[in-house]
């Protein structure tokens, strides 16, 4: 029975190695694929028709406004002053009547002066993965600017890239906060289920539905 267990642990051990070492090589990968294409001077960022904003939490669950949020809306709408990019696609979760994080980025963009014509919304970017998807097959996104901070953005234009959709990276400035550090770790993870999700057991976003192209407005 000892010799039994000695054996089973070392299996485990062998696999939990195995599944570390995964890990690190798919994020490496991801990250040697995508860096080249995301820029941190906002001024600088690649000029696209379309900038893809990534919902996230307008407060902090322990109080406070989220100062990724934040950094997402100021970003966006410089980008759209300095003629980056023409239109904001909004795209974020809208799991209740109380959270909606589209209409929440709408409304601060309204505080910041950018007008409804240089904005639409999808209400169900419910990931990463679903608002990239929704970006092309819904809203005939063939040409993204990725809006998010840069921990984040490499897995955003993995899946772009996938999908054949040119994009790049926009990082928003990010001061980083206490904790950051789990967004991090957490991130490494959901990169790596990003290349199950695309190349294993073939992923489907939650909600399609019918084509709404985006109208550009005149530059």
């Amino acid at each position: 029975m000892l010799r039994l267990l000695k054996g089973l642990l070392k299996t485990l051990a062998a696999c939990a190695l195995l599944l570390t070492v995964g890990v690190v090589v798919i994020n490496l990968w991801i990250l040697q694929k995508t860096h080249a294409r995301i820029e941190h001077e906002v001024p600088l960022c690649v000029a696209q028709p379309v900038g893809l904003v990534f919902g996230t939490a307008q407060w902090l669950r322990q109080g406070g406004s989220n100062p990724y949020f934040k950094a997402r809306i100021e970003t966006s709408a410089e980008l759209l002053r300095l003629h980056r990019i023409q239109h904001l696609l909004l795209s974020g979760d809208n799991r209740t009547r109380y959270y909606n994080e589209p209409i929440n980025m709408w409304r601060s963009l309204r505080h910041r002066n950018v007008d409804d014509e240089y904005m639409t919304l999808d209400y169900a970017g419910f990931s990463t993965f679903d608002s990239v998807v929704r970006a092309k097959e819904v809203f005939g996104a063939g040409r993204l600017m990725l809006i998010s901070q840069d921990w984040h953005l490499p897995r955003a234009l993995f899946i772009a890239d996938a999908l054949g959709v040119e994009a790049s990276g926009c990082a928003v400035p990010d001061d980083g906060v206490d904790g950051e550090w789990r967004l991090r770790v957490r991130e490494w993870l959901a990169r790596a289920a990003t290349f199950g999700d695309l190349y294993i057991w073939g992923r489907e976003p939650y909600f399609l539905g019918p084509l709404e192209p985006i109208r550009l407005s005149p530059p």
